[in-house]
């Protein structure tokens, strides 16, 4: 229940309601997306239904990525091109960042 709503002079709040918004909370292990549906906050699944997605990508030739729980899976096999625990590095200049050496993967300053 909203406590106040603030509308343009002349407009009803009901044309702002059909409009869209999304929130992602980017964890250092695992993130989620919600959304408000009919008045309710409410995490959106992925196609398995699972709300919690793992905060890993991995990059793959071509300008490819898998995300989530294909990523972690792929960690162990692939860990020089799967990034995790990247919020912790987020922000930060190359050189900011003191523990690359004990990083699995290569971190550059090239787009």
């Amino acid at each position: 229940m909203a406590l106040l709503q603030i509308s343009e002079p002349g407009q009803t709040p009901d044309p702002h309601q059909r409009r869209i918004a999304v929130g992602i909370d980017l964890g250092t292990t695992h993130s989620l997306v919600a959304s408000v549906r009919s008045g309710i906050s409410e995490c959106l699944p992925d196609e398995q239904g699972r709300v919690l997605l793992p905060s890993v990508v991995r990059y793959l030739e071509g300008d490819k990525r898998q995300i989530g729980y294909e990523a972690l899976a792929a960690q162990v096999d692939d860990p020089r091109n799967t990034i995790s625990s990247v919020k912790r590095l987020m922000g930060r200049g190359i050189d900011d960042i003191g523990s690359r050496a004990q990083l699995p993967y290569e971190l550059n300053d090239k787009p």
